[in-house]
């Protein structure tokens, strides 16, 4: 619910999944839950999608959170989103390839010039994940992939995940199905607001006029 450009960043996000054609999305909600569905169920998009909610009694970590909504996918494959992040990324092409490589996940690689503040993904020339890199301050990383946080994958990936409730998707399950996941580079833009520093200059790109793109 952050603002960025005067608006909560998740009504850009939802947004632009209408955009592409979505129409039923489900939020992860746990920290100001109430808040966030009072919002999102009186707002415009309900006459657009079917907006569902997940919550969270105690914080489960980005794996924990997506096993929590298990009983809600009803469809072989699924997306996954970050709320924190935005790439305006085709999602078509995405899908494609993610069933073209029969990918138990697939995730969206943008190339920054500056990765010294982030982890990074290998891949090989078939796409194939090599491996998922911890960020390194000590290093002077230049135009590596990092993920965008926006995810396909197949609804078999449940039977997979760890017995434990909470856990983090990319540090403790990734690395355990990586002969099964791809990667889908894409040369959009990718943009968090994770820490202070980036949140200020999300919100200097989205209060622009030439970021009325990204928002659609």
């Amino acid at each position: 619910m952050a603002l960025v450009g005067g608006r909560p960043f998740l009504e850009i996000l939802i947004e632009h999944f209408l955009s592409q054609g979505f129409n039923r999305i489900i939020l992860s909600v746990g920290y100001l839950k109430e808040k966030i569905r009072e919002h999102f169920i009186n707002h415009r998009f309900s006459e657009a999608a079917r907006i569902e909610f997940s919550e969270e009694d105690i914080p489960l970590g980005t794996g924990g959170a997506i096993k929590n909504l298990r009983h809600l996918i009803g469809s072989d494959h699924f997306l996954v989103v970050n709320g924190d992040s935005f790439c305006p990324a085709d999602l078509f092409s995405f899908y494609e390839s993610h069933v073209k490589n029969d990918a138990l996940i697939s995730l969206v690689l943008s190339e920054i010039e500056d990765g010294s503040d982030c982890g990074s993904v290998e891949i090989g020339k078939d796409g194939k994940v090599l491996s998922f890199r911890e960020k390194d301050h000590s290093l002077e990383e230049k135009n590596k992939l990092v993920s965008a946080g926006i995810y396909f994958m197949k609804k078999e990936i449940f039977d997979l995940m760890p017995e434990e409730d909470s856990f983090s998707i990319e540090k403790d399950f990734f690395p355990k199905v990586l002969e099964n996941c791809h990667g889908f580079v894409t040369k959009e833009k990718f943009i968090d607001i994770g820490t202070p520093g980036r949140y200020e200059k999300a919100q200097k790109m989205f209060s622009s006029p030439n970021a009325l793109d990204l928002k659609r």
